[in-house]
């Protein structure tokens, strides 16, 4: 009796793990399905020191980065966390209300925080600071969209 209990449990453990993974894996698709995506990771709370410019010297630290996947909606990034079931994007940046303060390779912690061929860009949302990681085809692609606003929207792009 008590070997099947235990084969009861390991079983209803495996399985609900394979339906997390299933439903994980459906949620990606589903964001992806549409089209427009390029894996983004994103760090909302920029550390102080981490801001451009930084001092001479000090690289940035790898905290608070967070993997995911961003998708163009007209004049909208929704960003959407990878490592999670919700169906609604994390955090939504208008084309209007992001500024460029600069372009920079990963460093010291970055490094090892970030996909090996990511280029970091340094931004304020409506005047918040944001970092973005992302492929140099992916970052052509993300300020070519930035530069093609609408007529008499300010775009700034360093």
């Amino acid at each position: 009796m008590e070997m099947f209990l235990a084969l009861l449990v390991s079983a209803l453990v495996v399985a609900t793990v394979l339906i997390g993974l299933f439903v994980f894996g459906l949620r990606r698709r589903l964001i992806q399905r549409s089209g427009g995506t390029f894996d983004c990771s994103l760090r909302w709370n920029v550390p102080d020191g981490d801001l451009p410019p930084r001092a001479a010297g000090v690289p940035p630290t790898g905290k608070g980065w967070v993997y995911g996947v961003a998708r163009y909606s007209g004049d909208r990034v929704a960003w959407f966390r990878v490592f999670s079931y919700a169906p609604r994007p994390r955090r939504v940046l208008e084309r209007s209300g992001i500024e460029v303060l600069a372009r920079r390779m990963p460093e010291g912690e970055e490094e090892l925080a970030l996909l090996s061929d990511s280029v970091v860009l340094g931004c304020l949302h409506h005047g918040r600071p944001l970092e973005l990681a992302m492929s140099e085809d992916a970052l052509t692609g993300f300020l070519a969209w930035l530069e093609a606003a609408p007529p008499g929207q300010r775009v700034n792009v360093a």
